[in-house]
């Protein structure tokens, strides 16, 4: 019988630490748990929030707003319509060839100063004679990029290419690349490619390939995508 009671007694000491334990311990877990589910939802708060998210359609029995905007924006004005239809026609062809631009070291040179870009290899003529793998001075990427509007005539008040747009913004561009350098003196000319058109309601927007030759040579200069919105 005395061994019986003592294990009865060590059980209840047992039991007794475990429930003192638990109950100092609890308090811990509990504000743990709450600062665990508080960050948890604030993050998801921000997450939902982020502008990039109302992209998705988080709950699938709603039809997503960005679907219902896609077919407003089909529904164009007729101005808009006009035109997309004309401009669809040469979708997938060249649009224009520019004429040739003689790229000098004077324009280079403006440039360099424009940018605060100097390096020598651009400036600097006696120098790159003598240490250029190009024997001359070759003119900066993003000048030939910058001459894009210069070289498709999209800048040109005697021959617009949009003529029934009532305005026409410059949106950006999808890619660049600069194939080969473009050395001082060079001529370089520009091909137009019309290859994406998206209409909206009273725009349009026209993504072009531009390629830009360099005279005498195999390489291309540059080959940018610019994006256009036309407004009617």
């Amino acid at each position: 019988m005395k061994v019986i009671e003592f294990i009865r007694e060590q059980r209840e000491q047992i039991q007794q630490r475990n429930n003192e334990f638990k109950a100092k311990l609890e308090p811990k877990f509990k504000n743990i748990s709450d600062l665990l589910s508080e960050r948890l939802a604030k993050s998801l708060t921000n997450t939902l929030n982020n502008p990039w998210m109302s992209r998705f359609n988080i709950n699938e029995n709603e039809e997503p707003e960005t679907k219902e905007l896609a077919h407003k924006e089909l529904v164009q004005t007729p101005e808009a319509a006009k035109a997309y239809k004309q401009l669809l026609s040469k979708l997938g062809s060249e649009t224009h060839l520019g004429e040739w631009f003689t790229l000098d070291q004077e324009c280079i040179n403006q440039f360099a100063k424009v940018t605060n870009d100097e390096q020598w290899i651009h400036t600097d003529p006696e120098r790159a004679a003598k240490e250029s793998p190009f024997k001359t001075t070759i003119a900066h990427g993003f000048l030939t990029l910058s001459l894009i509007p210069k070289l498709t005539d999209t800048v040109n008040p005697e021959n617009n290419l949009y003529p029934d747009a009532k305005m026409v913004i410059n949106f950006g561009l999808n890619q660049v690349r600069f194939p080969f350098p473009v050395k001082s003196g060079s001529r370089v000319r520009a091909r137009t490619k019309l290859i994406e058109l998206k209409p909206m309601r009273k725009s349009i927007e026209v993504v072009n390939e531009i390629s830009i030759e360099v005279e005498n040579s195999k390489r291309l200069g540059c080959v940018a995508e610019t994006v256009l919105r036309l407004y009617y």
